[in-house]
């Protein structure tokens, strides 16, 4: 019996050396990013500040795909339950600060910028449709050897998350969509948007400021240094033919998810309203809904203690299957 035992920690030992030395030929800079061009120099330097608050200690992964690289950051312990985080638009994976240590505690995250929008990946291709966006993500889950994980999208990311789902859902444990943008019903028509559309002619600065003023309920909450690499990220955006493309998904889909999903919008969301968390509980088949008071789009980050304890305590719980 002991002789066993030793086996299998030695095996433990073995297998946990060869994951980490598996990421470690992603560990190296690529030369895009240790020399930059000019215009992209002083992004990358507010993207680091911005990584700086993720508030533990975190590793940073180039993998190569069939399109380009992806960037990936890695944080939480090496035998914590895989868990992959989607951004918004434009909003790059740093947009999780205030939610990466809470997540980190128990669970293995791996935040990936959306390589077709601002951030540290870089495409060198282009992609023919969305499910091919789709496999694209799968690339890197392979290369990270990711057989099961938990999925947290927000926004766009959202979107992304169920349609990474459709794709092959029998990889995905869980999903928790934070106020997914045209998932469940059509992005509504109001004032917010509007005020968007007019200052899409404006300054750069007047059209951020138009954007966090309608997407978040308290702008003031928003740490600095984050909110530097956001404008920062809006003089470089990238609004792809495949964000146009994006609508709600049908009925026969969502009803096809079988994984718990998790979906939280804020009390004063732009983009959804009281009939995201309806469809959620009446469609999906293990789907829960919920609203978060005093939250606007961004409520991973109005407010992030919320969010962070109901996600922890839906991924905590144990599938009755």
């Amino acid at each position: 019996m002991k002789f066993f035992n030793l086996a299998c920690i030695i095996a433990l030992v073995l297998m946990t050396f060869s994951c980490q030395k598996e990421y470690m030929k992603y560990s190296d800079k690529p030369d895009y990013v240790t020399n930059p061009q000019a215009q992209y120099k002083s992004y990358f330097e507010s993207y680091d500040a911005a990584l700086q608050l993720w508030g533990v200690p975190f590793e940073e992964l180039y993998i190569p795909t069939s399109v380009g690289i992806a960037h990936v950051i890695v944080s939480g312990p090496k035998n914590g339950e895989p868990l992959v985080l989607l951004h918004g638009m434009n909003a790059t994976s740093t947009m999780w600060y205030p939610n990466a240590k809470a997540f980190s505690k128990d669970y293995r995250l791996f935040a990936i910028d959306f390589i077709l929008e601002p951030g540290k990946s870089l495409n060198t291709a282009t992609f023919d449709n969305v499910d091919e966006i789709a496999s694209w993500y799968y690339e890197i889950f392979d290369k990270l050897e990711l057989e099961q994980f938990s999925l947290i999208g927000a926004s766009k990311g959202g979107w992304l998350s169920v349609k990474i789902a459709l794709y092959n859902q029998e990889r995905i444990k869980k999903m928790v969509l934070l106020s997914p943008a045209q998932t469940f019903i059509w992005i509504r028509p109001s004032m917010d948007l509007l005020k968007n559309i007019i200052t899409m002619f404006s300054s750069d600065d007047k059209k951020t400021e138009q954007t966090l003023k309608s997407m978040s309920s308290n702008v003031d909450n928003i740490n600095k240094i984050y909110l530097e690499q956001f404008y920062q990220s809006h003089t470089i955006d990238s609004i792809s033919k495949f964000t146009m493309a994006m609508q709600p998904f049908s009925k026969r889909d969502l009803q096809s998810l079988k994984m718990p999903v998790l979906v939280l919008i804020g009390d004063d969301d732009a983009i959804n309203n009281s009939k995201t968390v309806k469809m959620a509980k009446e469609i999906l088949p293990y789907g829960q809904g919920e609203i978060i008071k005093n939250a606007g789009h961004f409520l991973s980050i109005d407010q992030a203690d919320v969010v962070n304890q109901k996600t922890i305590q839906f991924l905590n719980i144990k599938n009755k299957k």
